[in-house]
């Protein structure tokens, strides 16, 4: 399986001060050296973080960014940061097509802490790997926090086993660089 663009999903309100923040620069200043491109939302926060990380070693960023119009031009959104110095910018008018086309970009995904708009990439990124189980696209769940929120999910709610195959969870960004790795050393059927 080839893996050329990681997505990056995260709280877009981290200060570059917060651990999360740097646990995100410094994973995506290793997948840029060793030669993925990062892709992500363009704003703030934890996409910033993934933009300036791989940056910082000549890497490449993509910015999948959001300018509301029609029915999402109210949206409470935190929007384009100039700060993300992204490589090539995907305009994208709604908050779904966004979703979709940072979903469509990736290879892999990898999520971060984050809020409601985090949880809603991870839900769609699962559910079709779900729908895709075989031919998926994997998640990297960062953080041992994740374990939890895992279980419950398979404890409260009427999950299918391969739903429960399509994630790792890791702590540290060398294990995210090393799940790829190992990712890309699967059979591909597709």
């Amino acid at each position: 399986m080839k893996i050329k663009n990681v997505t990056v999903f995260g709280h877009a309100d981290y200060p570059e001060d917060a651990p999360e923040y740097i646990k995100t620069f410094e994973t995506t200043k290793l997948l840029a050296e060793a030669g993925y491109t990062i892709v992500d939302g363009g704003g703030p926060g934890i996409m910033k973080a993934a933009t300036m990380g791989a940056k910082s070693v000549g890497g490449r960023a993509i910015g999948v960014t959001l300018y509301p119009s029609g029915s999402d031009a109210t949206l409470n959104f935190e929007g384009r940061d100039p700060g993300n110095e992204i490589d090539e910018e995907v305009k994208t008018g709604t908050y779904l097509e966004r979703t979709l086309k940072l979903i469509e970009l990736g290879d892999v995904y990898l999520v971060m802490n984050g809020g409601t708009g985090t949880v809603s990439e991870f839900g769609m990124a699962w559910g079709l790997a779900r729908l895709h189980y075989g031919c998926h696209k994997h998640l990297i769940l960062f953080g041992s926090w994740w374990h939890q929120i895992m279980e419950a999910f398979a404890a409260n709610m009427k999950i299918r086993e391969e739903a429960l195959k399509v994630y790792h969870i890791v702590d540290e960004p060398h294990e995210v660089l090393d799940t790829i790795k190992m990712i890309e050393g699967l059979e591909d059927n597709c």
